[in-house]
This record gives structure tokens, C-alpha cells and sequence, in this order.
């Protein structure tokens, strides 16, 4: 008699939660598509490059007259960018999905963002499994009307 009472909590539990997740998709999927992003930019203006020591990177957008950008190497690291041009307007750092692969110990587990007002902005790949003191720049993002803020 217990074991069917368990039983069918489970199944009513399970029951409750894919109808949740079905209703949840029905909902997301008939709302009107998102308009595209004001900062999204044509793939004209974004060049793959590789840079110091091999690091691969993107570079977008064209410089804006005497940018402080013209100087930077994509593979550079932070220390090196902010002792070239400078601390940024604002900063901030955020997760990638590699953060959550199990027994995954390369690098660009974590993105570090820097604003430079009238530049644009610069990410960084963070350092592998027990190198968060560092990131490389991966990519350049070029653009004459940054606020300098996030």
C-alpha cells in the first residue's frame, strides 16, 4: 500500500512539472520576436585576427580619430592594455557556459568587461583553473558613442 502511495507522488510530481515546462514554452513561443539590437553590428565590420602569442580575437567597428585602441595586440593582458591606455570608465566580469562543464580547467571560464567612454570596450578571456589574476583580450569593440558605462 505504501509503495503505491510513493509511487503515484512521484508520477503526479513529475506529471506537475512537465506540464509546467510545456505551458512555460507555450508562453515564451508566441510572444512577438525581440527587435534586433541597437549595438549589433554588420559582419563587414568585424574582423577575426590572431594576435600575441596565437590568441585568436575579434575586432570590431572603426577606431574613432586619436583612439587610445590603435595601440592594443589582441592576446594582451590586462595589466599590459591598463598600463598602455590607461583604467577604464567602468568594468565588470561575467560567467560563460564553460564555467559549467564538469572537469573543464581551460580558459575563458569567465569574461571581463572594460568601458572607456568615447573608445568603446574591450573583453577579456579569463585565465584557466587557478589564474584569476589575469585575462587576455579577445576582443575590441570599437565605437565613437560609448557612454563609458555598462
Amino acid at each position: 500500500m505504501m509503495t503505491n502511495r510513493y509511487a503515484f507522488v512521484a508520477v503526479a510530481v513529475l506529471a506537475t512539472f512537465l506540464l509546467t515546462g510545456c505551458q512555460t514554452a507555450q508562453k515564451s513561443g508566441s510572444t512577438a520576436s525581440a527587435a534586433p539590437s541597437a549595438k549589433a553590428e554588420s559582419p563587414k565590420d568585424t574582423q577575426t585576427v590572431k594576435g600575441i602569442n596565437d590568441w585568436e580575437g575579434e575586432i570590431s567597428g572603426k577606431p574613432a580619430p586619436g583612439s587610445k585602441f590603435t595601440k592594443l595586440k589582441i592576446g594582451m593582458s590586462m595589466k599590459q592594455v591598463t598600463d598602455l591606455i590607461g583604467q577604464p570608465n567602468d568594468q565588470g566580469a561575467y560567467m560563460t557556459g564553460k564555467a559549467w562543464i564538469p572537469f573543464y580547467y581551460g580558459s575563458d571560464r569567465y569574461r571581463h568587461e572594460m568601458v572607456y567612454k568615447s573608445q568603446g570596450r574591450l573583453i577579456f578571456a579569463g585565465g584557466s583553473v587557478g589564474d584569476y589574476s589575469s585575462g587576455h583580450l579577445t576582443s575590441i569593440i570599437h565605437n565613437a558613442q560609448e557612454s563609458g558605462y555598462r
